[in-house]
């Protein structure tokens, strides 16, 4: 058995990072590993030159995460000035177009855990949850919260187990834990903490929260 923080990440908008340059900023199906670990250190007031502070974070917690409603997908149009000089051989001081990915109307359930390594205890996080020191985002500072983060703390078997507690979804679930009949897959989506904006990869297990693989369309 083993403790669970269980968070819903509810909003108009939603916007997950997924392998990109300037151009393009896609949003993936889930949010992942760094976007996660960004929500929580918000919350316990780590900031971004932190490195030690992430480091930790990142070492202590394993996640889940439920689609309970994919929701639909936008495209926001933008400029932008002082693009990175390699964007399509321009140069630093020139405008670039961009079009940024977001999902409307969203849902997701995330089940955190402590790794056997954790030194940043799933209690202090549910505290921070609670009480953020900084405000709490769905992916980008446009993207507010339409209800608190925080949906319950309990005790299950696995990660498929404590996410089947809450509520009555069917949904994909990406899980670091792997299951009987999970789909692997991987992810680039690690922060490297002494590499500002570089990721490694994860293996990720697609299931459903009743244990029979599914692969979104």
């Amino acid at each position: 058995m083993n403790d669970y923080l269980i968070l819903k990440l509810q909003g108009p908008m939603q916007a997950w990072g997924k392998e990109s340059f300037e151009g393009l900023r896609p949003s993936e199906l889930f949010p992942g590993r760094s976007a996660l670990l960004g929500l929580l250190a918000a919350c316990l007031g780590i900031d971004r030159n932190d490195r030690e502070g992430q480091q930790t974070l990142a070492a202590s917690v394993y996640f889940a995460v439920r689609v309970d409603q994919q929701g639909q997908k936008m495209t926001d149009y933008h400029t932008v000035k002082n693009a990175r000089e390699d964007y399509r051989g321009l140069k630093s001081h020139d405008t670039i177009q961009t079009w940024r990915e977001y999902w409307q109307d969203a849902y997701y359930t995330v089940a955190v855990w402590n790794t056997d390594k954790a030194t940043k205890t799933l209690a202090e996080i549910t505290q921070a949850i609670k009480n953020p020191l900084y405000t709490p985002v769905l992916g980008r500072r446009s993207c507010p919260l339409a209800r608190p983060l925080f949906e319950n703390t309990l005790t299950a078997e696995s990660a498929l187990a404590a996410l089947a507690q809450i509520g009555n979804h069917q949904g994909t679930v990406y899980s670091e834990e792997s299951s009987k009949g999970a789909i692997e897959l991987t992810k680039r989506d690690v922060p490297i903490t002494h590499q500002p904006r570089q990721f490694a990869s994860r293996t990720v297990y697609l299931t459903t929260s009743q244990g029979v693989p599914h692969v979104p369309q």
